[in-house]
């Protein structure tokens, strides 16, 4: 027997967080491609970046959530990737956000990880989320900040990939 997998779309003010689709490719392409993604395992070749777009949409079927590709709600344009991740390395669940060129210093990673969060708390259930982010990305850092998450810990992944954790305040905080 075979399930369908269904992803949810979320709407925010000025996004939507939907299933990531071939027409995304070339944007998410040129974000891998590029020195932009050297905190989240880049610089890829494109044959590399078609894996890692694969690979949000198979995160949701192994795990029943996982990150989105945030578009733009006007004009459906591709901004980013958020959402909730947790690979199996990793210490426990996530709030992860990659923004495209472009879209930086527009609050776009901003606006869909409050609402990607409201999802992991709200849907999932989960009592607590951290970010893991790589050392000197203070773009990311200022974003953890923003959101109140703190810095908590480290940790190194199995591929030697060294990684600092911010907590995220729990849901109650958030009320």
């Amino acid at each position: 027997m075979t399930t369908r997998l269904t992803i949810p779309t979320i709407e925010t003010e000025n996004l939507r967080l939907r299933c990531p689709e071939l027409d995304d490719f070339e944007a998410f392409a040129a974000f891998r491609l590029s020195d932009r993604s050297e905190h989240v395992g880049g610089p890829c070749t494109r044959t590399q970046a078609f894996d890692k777009l694969s690979e949000i949409i198979g995160h949701w079927h192994l795990r029943g959530y996982g990150r989105w590709m945030v578009a733009d709600k006007a004009t459906d344009k591709a901004l980013g990737v958020v959402g909730p991740f947790y690979p199996d390395d990793w210490p426990e669940p996530e709030i992860a956000w990659s923004v495209f060129a472009g879209a930086e210093g527009r609050g776009v990673a901003f606006e869909a990880s409050v609402a990607a969060r409201r999802f992991a708390y709200d849907t999932l259930g989960w009592p607590t989320a951290i970010s893991c982010i790589s050392p000197g990305n203070t773009r990311s850092v200022a974003l953890a900040e923003r959101l109140g998450a703190v810095r908590e810990d480290d940790f190194t992944t199995v591929d030697g990939l060294h990684l600092q954790v911010y907590r995220h305040p729990a849901p109650e905080a958030l009320s």
